[in-house]
This record gives structure tokens, C-alpha cells and sequence, in this order.
């Protein structure tokens, strides 16, 4: 029987690439993490905890489609290689500054500067789909696989930083966050056969912003409430756990929330899906809706592990969906850029959440503050509802298909360089 993951991997350079990227996003589920740890063990300020690592997803959101316009222009290696240098060292500067109690605003600014790289993902998808742009079957997968990728990293990730971060000192994980991040983009930039060709704007489909697409703002408006369930789960278990009398725990119980997305990306990557993704998204924003309004009901951790995992098996297949009707829309010059607008609504929502979830902790408990993932995922559910027909992608109108059979990721008919005309997008980067 042939194995759709094994498939993938026949391209020359695919498992270099997609081997590094797995390095270099492992930060993305340690820093936010492991900066709320440090900050509680060395001040006991859950409040300051959230708002700095909200700073630092801000910081992201606000650098990254930047960034990866540069990128999409003149190449991952040139682009890349200087953010990161910028990136470690404000987070340096982080950590010393914790280390030495030096004054908060010194703590922000040096915050705000760590999110200059974008989100490794972004720059491996943008890799997969310039090799399989004309295999929406295989491209499907590959996007399944990296949705797989990104779970593994938010269940080893927690692990890693809290555990560090508890056991031996509180500046660990941030410390070794930083290093997955150094040689997770010096070898991503290392491999130059597998890297896209840059796009310079003039010659490609139009100039602006991706984000003029009414179709990519209603998914980064989602994007933010998802981004919100994300980080205030996080938050809020670390905080559950400690008044449970079981801090070091909180990297178990987070990690079973990303295993439920890592099974359910799996066994998604395996299946030759139907229908409109359109509907698929928005069953599934409805589903990630419906499992984050038990939660403040859950008396202990171990079944908190279980409704959490039962909450992360819509994650990846929403991401994934997600992908599927930006892909549909997206100019070839605007690819990483609109990749990483999906992930700067994420991480807009990742540090609202960080910030309100300590605040809740911080004046009412961690009980109480599970409130605050549900009443995000009811917003999402509201604006998917609301959005759900600027999201149906248009028929073709006759410029170039994404591919000669005319098809997008899904199989579904799409055009891929419409540019400001009606509903044009981009492709987006999955969830978590």
C-alpha cells in the first residue's frame, strides 16, 4: 500500500529542509512558554509573566510579514541569516535583564525585539509548495506532515522549557530556545537547492499587501481568537497546575493538547479529502469552539489532560483547511509573506491571550481563567459564521491556474495569481 508521507520525501533536499525547520520552530512553542516560567519562578508576577511574552508574540506579529517580504524579494538566506543575529540578541538581553532584576521596561524593549524572525513554518511550506505546486495530492500531504511537525514541537517544546526552566534554572528554556532557533535557520539558509526563487514584486502578479485580501483578513481575524485559545490554555495550565501542587506537570498536560492535533493531522495527511474546505473550516473553528467551554468545570490534571486532548483534534485539520483556500488565491510573489500574515494573526491572538489569561489568573485563579479560551473560541465561532462567504473561494476567471489540471491543494478548481481582484488571498501558515 503506498505511504503518502514516504511520497514526499522523494524530492531531492525535502527531509534537509523539513528537518531543519522542525529545529528551528521548536522556539515558537518554548519562548512564549518558557519567558511565563522564568518570569514566575524568579518574581512570582504571573501578570508580568503574560504581558511579556504578549510583547513577544506582538513583537512577531508586527516584524514578521516585514520580514518575509524581504524574503519573498531577495531570498530565506539574505533575509533570514541578519534577523536572526537580531532576534538573539534581545533575547539575550531578556534573559540578563531577568537574571539581574533590572527595571520592566528594560525586560519589554527587549522583548519587543525577539520576534524579528518569522515563523520557521512558513519558509518550509513556501519550500514544499514550490516543489509540489502541480501535486495538489502530495502538497496536501506534505502540508498535513509539516501540521504534524508543528504539534510535535508544542508537545516537546513545553516539556523541554518548563522542565528546564524548573529543575535547573529559570533562564533554561529561553536559553535553549534560543539555540534551536541559531541552528534552526543557519541550516534551513545552508540548503540553497530547495530555496525558492526570489519573486521581486515588479515582475510578479502586483504590488501592496497581501492582507488587502477580504478573504485573508477574515482568516487572520480568526486566526486571532485561535491564537488567544493557544496561549491562554498554556497560561493558565501552568498556573492550574502550581495550585494544584504539581507546577512541573504543566508540560505533560500541554503536551496532551498537542498530541490530539498531532493524531488528527496525521490520520488527515493520510486521507484524499472532499467537499468545500470552506465548510471544513468552519466545522472545524466550531469544533475548537465546543472543547474549550468545558474546561473551567475540570477539577484536576489529570482530567484537564483529557478534555485538552480531546480539544487539540481540531487544531490541525483546521490549520490545514486553512491552507487549502489561501493556497487557491495566492500570487507566487506574495507566498511567504502571505503565509506569515496567517501566523501574525496567530500570534496577535497568542499574546492577547498570554496578557488576558495572567491578568484573570493573577486576580481570580486558574479556574476561573479557563474561561478565557472559551469565550475566544465562541468570538472565532461568531466571525467564522459571519465571514463564511468572503471565505468561499471564486470560480477561476481565466488567468494562470495554480497548476495545468487546474486545481488547488484540495483538488478543488482555483485560481492561484488572482491579485486585488475580488476574493484573492494568500497562503497561510497552519495553527499552533
Amino acid at each position: 500500500m503506498p505511504n503518502p508521507y514516504r511520497e514526499i520525501f522523494a524530492a531531492p533536499g525535502t527531509a534537509g529542509f523539513s528537518a531543519a525547520g522542525f529545529l528551528g520552530r521548536m522556539p515558537l512553542a518554548m519562548l512564549g512558554i518558557g519567558v511565563v516560567t522564568m518570569i514566575s519562578e524568579i518574581t512570582g508576577r504571573y501578570g508580568l509573566a503574560g504581558a511579556l511574552a504578549a510583547t513577544l508574540a506582538l513583537s512577531g506579529a508586527a516584524l514578521g510579514p516585514q520580514v518575509s517580504r524581504l524574503v519573498d524579494r531577495h531570498g530565506q538566506r539574505r533575509v533570514l541569516r541578519p534577523a536572526v543575529l537580531v532576534s538573539l540578541t534581545a533575547i539575550a538581553g531578556l534573559l540578563v535583564s531577568a537574571e539581574r532584576g533590572w527595571p520592566d521596561w528594560v525586560l519589554f524593549l527587549c522583548a519587543a525585539g525577539g520576534g524579528c524572525v518569522p515563523p520557521l513554518g512558513s519558509m518550509i511550506r513556501s519550500r514544499w509548495a514550490n516543489i509540489y505546486r502541480e501535486e495538489p495530492r502530495r502538497l496536501h500531504t506534505a502540508y498535513s506532515f509539516e501540521s504534524v511537525v508543528d504539534e510535535l514541537c508544542f508537545i516537546l517544546g513545553p516539556i523541554i522549557s518548563i522542565s528546564l526552566s524548573t529543575v535547573w534554572f529559570p533562564e533554561a528554556g529561553p536559553l535553549i530556545a534560543a539555540c534551536f532557533l541559531a541552528s534552526g535557520v543557519f541550516w534551513l539558509t545552508a540548503q540553497r537547492a530547495t530555496e525558492p526563487v526570489p519573486q521581486p514584486r515588479e515582475a510578479g502578479h502586483g504590488k501592496g499587501s497581501a492582507i488587502r485580501s477580504p478573504a485573508l483578513r477574515i482568516l487572520v481575524g480568526t486566526g486571532v481568537f485561535m491564537g488567544t485559545i493557544f496561549s491562554s490554555v498554556d497560561v493558565v495550565t501552568v498556573a492550574f497546575a502550581e495550585e494544584q501542587g504539581h507546577k512541573s506537570a504543566a508540560s505533560l498536560v500541554l503536551a496532551t493538547y498537542a498530541a490530539g492535533s498531532c493524531v488528527a493531522g496525521a490520520v488527515f495527511g493520510l486521507l484524499h479529502v472532499t467537499g468545500p474546505p470552506a465548510r471544513r473550516w468552519l466545522w472545524g473553528v466550531c469544533a475548537m469552539a465546543a472543547t474549550t467551554l468545558p474546561l473551567p468545570l475540570v477539577g484536576n490534571l489529570g482530567l484537564m489532560a483529557a478534555a485538552l486532548f480531546v480539544s487539540g483534534l481540531a487544531i490541525a485539520p483546521t490549520g490545514v483547511t486553512i491552507m487549502s483556500l489561501i493556497q487557491q488565491h495566492v500570487p507566487r510573489a506574495k507566498l511567504t509573506e502571505g503565509m506569515t500574515w496567517a501566523s501574525t494573526g496567530i500570534a496577535t491572538g497568542i499574546a492577547l491571550g498570554a496578557l488576558a489569561s495572567g491578568w484573570v489568573v493573577d486576580a481570580a485563579g486558574a479556574e476561573t481563567a479557563y474561561a478565557v479560551p472559551g469565550i475566544s473560541g465562541t468570538a472565532a465561532m461568531v466571525l467564522a459564521f459571519l465571514g463564511y462567504r468572503r471565505v468561499i473561494p471564486a470560480e477561476p476567471t481565466g488567468s494562470t491556474p495554480l497548476a495545468q489540471g487546474g486545481t488547488d491543494a484540495d483538488g478543488q478548481g482555483g485560481d492561484a495569481w488572482r491579485d486585488g481582484h475580488g476574493e484573492d488571498g494568500r497562503q497561510s501558515q497552519p495553527v499552533a
